[in-house]
């Protein structure tokens, strides 16, 4: 507005043009002695011009999915002093926002006839320590080619993702990669469990001799709900809202496999989890065993 009161003036005149315009001539000349003396220029807006960059490169370093609380969390990791408040006003006055979550679809498909493990867990999803209690689960994410299936395995600590695999088959295989997957990053395991739903895939003779092998505890919910296997629901639901629902429609197995891969080295390294103390997965895990070592050299 400024700018075509610039343009316009020495043809019109700034009260003409202002008597059309939302603007008052007074604010007009107010900005224009800001420009000529910087140093009338308020700080908070000053400050605001320095930070609303920076709240822009946190927001696109983070998948476009941060709100202003993560925002505001992240920028005082690095040393950025902001309020919150600040940020959420900034983010507004940018057109920035989080994600929300929508719906979870129910993928599960189990046989109440089929032989299962017990239910270990009984919906208390809490480790002391890593390699203390795995939860599996998958979902599916529609392309323009079809229908592929995404699984994980998820260390329930630090929420670490341990193994994930995408395919376009829903059978055994699919689950039975993303265990191998886990087995493979997590050699060092003691008194394991291993928890999942009711699916049929999860009590295939396949996985359930495949855990027995790796000395794994198998651990199965009873009730057939989603509180049954939460937290694995929980990651999932995050996974769908920052990642498929955000960046779709996808074109097919493709490239939902490299934007899963994306997703699972930023979630495991650098995303802020609010129920480990709002930091990275990979950052628990490591403040953990760095506490153990202490202990073992005292």
């Amino acid at each position: 507005m400024v700018l075509f009161i610039d343009e316009h003036r020495t043809q019109y005149g700034v009260e003409p043009i202002c008597r059309q315009l939302p603007i008052a001539p007074s604010t007009y000349y107010h900005h224009k002695a800001r420009q000529a003396d910087p140093q009338k220029i308020p700080a908070r807006h000053l400050r605001d011009q320095f930070l609303k960059p920076q709240i822009h490169r946190v927001w696109k370093e983070n998948f476009d999915v941060y709100g202003a609380r993560k925002v505001w969390l992240q920028l005082n990791r690095e040393g950025i002093p902001v309020a919150r408040c600040t940020v959420e006003r900034l983010m507004r006055e940018m057109g920035l926002r989080g994600v929300v979550r929508g719906k979870k679809k129910i993928t599960t498909i189990s046989d109440p006839k089929q032989d299962r493990a017990p239910d270990l867990v009984k919906r208390k999803f809490e480790a002391t320590r890593p390699n203390q209690l795995w939860v599996a689960d998958f979902t599916y994410v529609a392309t323009w080619s079809g229908f592929v299936y995404v699984a994980f395995v998820i260390d329930v600590y630090a929420r670490s993702i341990v193994g994930w695999r995408v395919s376009s088959s829903m059978k055994t295989a699919l689950v039975l990669d993303a265990l191998e997957q886990a087995l493979w990053a997590r050699k060092n395991r003691r008194e394991l469990i291993h928890h999942s739903d009711r699916g049929s895939q999860y009590l295939s003779i396949h996985y359930t001799e495949r855990l027995a092998e790796a000395n794994i505890s198998a651990s199965v919910g009873t009730t057939g709900d989603s509180y049954d296997n939460a937290l694995a629901e929980t990651i999932i639901g995050l996974y769908k809202t920052e990642i498929i629902h955000h960046r779709g429609p996808w074109k097919g197995r493709e490239a939902v496999e490299y934007a899963t891969l994306e997703w699972v080295d930023w979630f495991n390294n650098r995303r802020l989890l609010e129920p480990i103390g709002n930091i990275p997965p990979a950052e628990k895990e490591k403040e953990y065993y760095r506490l153990e070592e202490s202990d073992e050299a005292a």
